[in-house]
């Protein structure tokens, strides 16, 4: 085929044309994320355990969680770790919170207790809470997690604690509770897709987030930052925009094993979801502008490829190429669906995945447009 047989193979004669043009343009861009970036978490193989531990510090933050802490805090209290303690910041709570977290300072001398004083409550805010927490811990490791959490087993804090020479960062996996009813559904689908992102971002050298129920990293890189500074006017971000700030592709590294993970609730009302949603999704606007980009063409494409493939099965005969296309990009998803979930959970929401994607690439736009005109709400 000569140059000029290959500019009339490649002509538009119509707008169809432009239009298939650009569903194939974003099936090669979806297919580039998949292949390239999260097979990265489905093809992980975690390494083997050190035989040197490091002292770590546990720190947790608590606002009004007597009964999480009665149930969860006794299951940090007793990993099995030579050297580690448990800091827990009662940021104000006006439950029974402090006479809880006595009770088991008498029976557990790795506990320590740091309560927000009274006169800073105007600063109302989890990053201030945390801060004090850091402040505290007697160990330049520290491994943050929520008192509304369990650790999965008695080695969490020795899984979470196996940093690698020259990094001081780790990105864990924190999981939701499998539960009846299709909110339990969409919760965990949504915290499995986030973490298949961050997480293998992550092994990309491209880290830019990380989730507060299971991150840990050095003070040292706490205080060199200036802690929260930076966005200690938002809400919310204690972990992921101070990851987006810190991380690099020589500090970061992630920890999958299933004994790392943690466990919460999810939220058991769709009003309860929606709010801490809108919350998470104020931060995104204050990423790098780098990270912005390649989570935003990732979901561009991933727009533009269901909503073309809708529009072109309609309109266009015979339609081979289109549902052929389709099909191939949904097979390689499930394939890489299939492979992380083996790794951290989720294969119950497989089947179901096409689906709950639709639906967010729906939902997640109105949440934006939400957050554009409704104040939003302090951190509890």
């Amino acid at each position: 085929m000569d140059v000029t047989e290959l500019i009339k193979f490649v002509e538009f004669n119509s707008w169809l044309d432009y239009l298939i043009a650009v569903y194939l343009g974003s099936f090669i861009i979806q297919i580039f994320y998949y292949l390239f970036i999260f097979s990265r978490l489905a093809f992980f193989k975690p390494k083997p355990i050190k035989e040197e531990l490091s002292p770590v510090s546990v720190i947790i933050c608590a606002k009004n969680e007597r009964e999480n802490l009665l149930e969860f805090l006794p299951m940090y209290l007793n990993q099995e770790y030579p050297k580690f303690e448990v800091i827990v910041v009662n940021d104000n709570s006006n439950d029974d919170t402090e006479d809880v977290l006595k009770a088991f300072a008498l029976q557990f001398k790795q506990l320590k207790i740091v309560n927000v004083p009274d006169s800073d409550r105007f600063y109302g805010s989890k990053k201030f809470a945390l801060t004090l927490g850091i402040k505290a811990a007697q160990y330049d490791y520290v491994l943050l997690t929520d008192a509304d959490c369990k650790p999965f087993s008695k080695h969490w804090v020795k899984h979470m604690s196996q940093c690698d020479k020259n990094k001081s960062i780790i990105l864990g996996y924190g999981a939701y509770e499998r539960r009846k009813g299709l909110l339990n559904k969409l919760i965990r689908f949504e915290t499995f897709y986030t973490a298949l992102q961050y997480l293998s971002f992550a092994q990309a050298k491209l880290p830019y987030m990380g989730v507060g129920r299971n991150l840990a990293y050095q003070s040292e890189i706490f205080f060199k930052n200036k802690g929260f500074a930076s966005h200690q006017h938002i809400l919310s971000g204690d972990d992921d925009l101070f990851i987006n700030e810190v991380a690099t592709k020589k500090n970061t590294q992630i920890v999958i094993h299933e004994d790392a993970h943690t466990v919460s609730n999810a939220k058991a009302n769709y009003k309860d979801w929606f709010r801490q949603k809108k919350r998470h999704f104020l931060t995104g606007s204050h990423y790098k502008f780098k990270h912005k980009i390649m989570l935003g063409l990732l979901q561009l494409s991933q727009m533009l490829f269901i909503g073309l493939f809708i529009a072109l099965v309609i309109m266009v005969r015979p339609v081979y190429l289109i549902v052929g296309v389709f099909v191939l990009r949904y097979l390689i998803q499930m394939l890489i669906f299939k492979l992380s979930a083996n790794k951290i959970g989720g294969k119950d929401l497989i089947i179901l995945s096409p689906l709950f994607e639709i639906f967010f690439m729906v939902f997640n736009p109105l949440l934006v447009l939400s957050n554009l005109i409704i104040k939003k709400t302090k951190w509890s």
